[in-house]
């Protein structure tokens, strides 16, 4: 199989290349991309060999494309060379883990040329989950879900007429036990000291803020085609079950593993067979317990502020991931406090009246404009 990473220096990416680098009679690497660290892509084309590098967020170097050159691979520059790779006839598999919406025309473009997507990519389904389902089925694609939370549900579906719910979990972050009244002046390092999980900075602000299972409650809903009432969210602070299934029999079914991206990465790379991950043996007996909780909507208001986008429906959910993104790097960069990111994505949904998700275009442009408002909140905020 002929791999593609897209975002191959993020997390996910390092994970993707352990696992596919332990199978190497099984995996060949055919393409890697990065944003602009061109050095420690240079250093994965050297292990890795792939036939094509991409670095999206560059400009075109002579320089830099004869340092490549001499690994042995061919350097594409700019967000359209993403969409080449995806897309290439030699090219049967697509991790995409492009952070962000810059991830979502790669994305599309592996669906609708037949790939098996691996969906490491939130944005792809958030922002256009009609479009890339539409997509994937014209084009025969398979997406199979990276998400850990996405995987586990995966594993344990069966017939969806006999299923009454999922459940998705979350650690609830480094601040489940925070007092609320302390919250407004946590800071950027505390927010990405992530207590199961080694993530990127923007993934661990929306662990945090429980952003990331709000927009993995978006995700669900057109992976499995699920209506957001039948979708649940739990808080687990181990991280082991990492999703459950329920069926109309009362049975519940759930996936367990250590907190490690390499199962799940695994999973989808080789399904419908099983190969060895890398990942630590699973020790109940050493866990002892397992416990749950309901999520406390005035310390994760943007849990069910997803809820309503998803009712809503149309171009909201590209405008409540616009604004957080806005927000989530505002915060980042200190010039909003960690509840201000809340504020921001809630006045920005109410101000960006949603419309139909007819096209990208539509959902783009749904985009821009959010990120506006968005910006222009976060001004505010910090005057």
């Amino acid at each position: 199989m002929n791999l593609a990473v897209l975002g191959a220096t993020g997390s996910i990416g390092a994970s993707t290349l352990d696992v596919a680098a332990r199978h190497r009679d099984r995996y060949r690497v055919f393409a890697l991309s990065a944003h602009a660290s061109a050095d420690d892509l240079l250093a994965l084309c050297r292990e890795h060999k792939p036939r094509y590098a991409v670095l999206s967020g560059t400009p075109e170097s002579g320089d830099l494309r004869k340092r490549f050159f001499e690994e042995k691979t061919e350097l594409l520059f700019g967000a359209g060379a993403l969409e080449q790779v995806a897309a290439h006839p030699d090219c049967d598999a697509v991790m995409a883990a492009i952070v962000g919406a810059a991830g979502l025309p790669s994305t599309l473009a592996a669906a609708r040329a037949g790939k098996r997507v691996l969906l490491a990519n939130k944005e792809a389904l958030v922002m256009t989950g009609p479009l890339m389902v539409a997509a994937a089925r014209e084009g025969g694609a398979q997406v199979l879900p990276v998400d850990s939370e996405h995987n586990a549900v995966f594993q344990c579906f069966s017939e969806k007429r006999s299923i009454r719910k999922i459940v998705l979990t979350a650690s609830g972050g480094p601040f489940r036990t925070t007092p609320v009244e302390k919250l407004e002046g946590v800071t950027p390092e505390q927010a990405c000291a992530h207590p199961n999980w080694v993530m990127g900075r923007k993934i661990s602000v929306d662990s945090a803020t429980m952003m990331n299972k709000a927009l993995e409650v978006i995700e669900a809903r057109w992976l499995f085609d699920l209506p957001a009432e039948r979708i649940e969210v739990l808080i687990h602070p181990q991280s082991i079950i990492h999703s459950l299934v329920e069926y109309l029999d009362g049975s519940m079914l759930a996936q367990l593993s250590n907190p490690d991206m390499r199962v799940p990465i695994a999973h989808a790379l080789a399904h419908p067979e099983r190969v060895e991950s890398g990942a630590k043996t699973l020790d109940l007996a050493a866990i002892a317990q397992l416990s749950f909780e309901r999520p406390d909507e005035r310390r994760f208001p943007c849990l069910p502020l997803a809820y309503a986008a998803l009712r809503t429906g149309g171009t909201a959910p590209a405008v409540l991931n616009a604004a957080n993104e806005v927000a989530v790097q505002a915060f980042l960069a200190r010039r909003l406090p960690f509840t201000g990111i809340g504020r921001v994505i809630e006045t920005t949904l109410a101000k960006c009246e949603a419309g139909p998700a007819r096209d990208l275009e539509a959902v783009l442009d749904a985009d821009a404009r959010a990120r506006r408002v968005a910006d222009s909140l976060v001004m505010a905020e910090a005057a």
